[in-house]
């Protein structure tokens, strides 16, 4: 069973950063589709980043484009969301999820996941 663990939310303030981390366990990390999902309160799950974890090409939804950065350790088994120059909007429980996939690209959105870690809160205040 593959399991997902993430770290790295906190508060910080508008113009900062922060970078989360996804631990995966029980599983393959390689040939995997990977993503980084947002839910502020009151609102659906919106997905920000995605990357496959051997082939490597990325996808960032446009709010996060130019600020938001994914990327991997495959020895480590991680994936990494560095977050610069947040924002107010950017406050949200944030999710890492995976899925199996040969290659490719991988998409942002939030049915085409199997598995989900249990999130790590980003507050950003002004």
């Amino acid at each position: 069973q593959v399991q997902l663990v993430e770290s790295g939310g906190g508060s910080v303030q508008v113009g900062g950063s922060l970078r989360l981390s996804c631990v995966v366990s029980g599983g393959t990390f390689s040939s995997k589709c990977m993503g980084w999902f947002r839910q502020a309160p009151g609102k659906g799950r919106e997905g920000t980043a995605s990357i496959h974890t051997t082939t490597g090409p990325t996808t960032y939804a446009a709010s996060v484009k130019g600020r938001f950065t994914i990327s991997r350790d495959n020895a480590k088994n991680t994936l990494y969301l560095q977050m610069n120059n947040l924002k107010p909007e950017d406050t949200a429980m944030y999710f890492c999820a995976a899925k199996n996939a040969p290659g490719g690209s991988c998409p942002v959105r939030e049915s085409a996941y199997t598995y989900w870690g249990q999130g790590t809160q980003v507050t950003v205040s002004s």
